[in-house]
């Protein structure tokens, strides 16, 4: 299984420079590892033995964590702050927003972190992120900036949060605001521009505010109970203002419409697009998943039409054997 980085103390919080308890927030935090079967979908893209953090947010050990620990996985072990480790499943994940679920089979010794609001957080607001380990674990960060942010593997949040600097075990971190509520979930490593321009490495954290509209849902289902948004399972890179193919997922939507590595969109529905959440966007528009999306598509110095019979996602995935 990984093994955590370490971290510099020098950027390791303070009990003594917060107002909140700062050893009794982060016990909440537990190690979770995850073995994926060979024949998943997601495993030659993210492997079959996955390992990162989850918080406790519920009775009984409800854990929040990021999505791609648990997608698709046929095991999950969990360790809190103590040692002791428990089994746990899959509850719910969520496509759009990249939450993941998990329901400890035993007993925690991990007390509940209250969910805070990631919409009072401001730019410059120092914020911990922090994962299984105590202090060791977790390091100081600030907020540095709040802003659309598009993934290449059909991936849209209108406003994610991304904090500096990066944590180096960051999937599945709590980001704990000033209060010691939780504000979100650590979900990438980023190279970004601040509000001045200024690049900065740091972390990509999907806000907690996206999670209460759909737990229910997602506790009930395992998913939010709505029609899925079409998926095309192509991957697409921004590159001199052109949307290029960079990927075809195997046996996905794209590859049986003939989309190959390389082509270059230039047009969904007859509308032209420069940039890929206008894509994004454009894309989900069209209706459910299932429907039929045109697409204007520039190879080998031709342009053609090319029309995908977009499908579900999640109906790909290879489900966990019990919920």
């Amino acid at each position: 299984m990984n093994e955590a980085p370490p971290i510099d103390p020098a950027q390791q919080p303070d009990t003594d420079a917060v107002s909140f308890d700062l050893k009794h927030a982060l016990s909440s935090i537990v190690s979770v590892q995850s073995k994926i079967p060979e024949n998943g979908f997601t495993a030659q893209t993210l492997g079959t033995e996955r390992a990162g953090h989850g918080i406790v947010i519920g009775d009984r050990g409800l854990i929040l964590t990021i999505g791609y620990l648990t997608v698709e996985a046929e095991t999950i072990w969990l360790v809190d702050h103590t040692g002791a480790a428990v089994a746990g499943h899959v509850r719910g994940y969520d496509q759009e927003t990249g939450f993941g679920l998990i329901q400890a089979m035993g007993t925690l010794n991990a007390p509940i972190m209250e969910l805070g609001k990631s919409s009072d957080l401001s730019i410059g607001d120092d914020v911990i992120l922090a994962g299984h380990g105590g202090q060791s674990g977790a390091i100081n960060a600030r907020v540095a900036a709040k802003q659309e942010f598009t993934g290449y593997w059909e991936y849209l949040l209108s406003e994610a949060i991304l904090t500096t600097p990066p944590h180096p075990f960051w999937g599945g971190s709590a980001l704990i605001t000033e209060t010691g509520k939780l504000g979100g979930i650590g979900s990438l490593f980023v190279q970004q521009n601040d509000v001045d321009g200024l690049p900065f490495d740091g972390n990509m954290v999907v806000p907690i505010d996206l999670l209460p509209p759909i737990l229910d849902d997602l506790m009930t289902y395992g998913r939010v109970n709505k029609y899925a948004r079409p998926w095309l399972g192509i991957l697409t890179a921004e590159v001199s203002k052109n949307l290029v193919i960079a990927g075809v997922v195997g046996n996905g939507p794209g590859q049986h419409a003939g989309l190959e590595v390389g082509d270059i969109l230039h047009a969904i529905d007859g509308r032209p697009i420069e940039d890929l959440a206008t894509f994004y966007r454009e894309l989900w528009g069209l209706g459910d998943a299932g429907v039929i999306v045109m697409l204007t598509i520039y190879r080998d110095d031709k342009v053609f039409e090319a029309s995908v019979q977009s499908g579900d996602r999640d109906t790909f995935m290879v489900k966990p054997s019990f919920h």
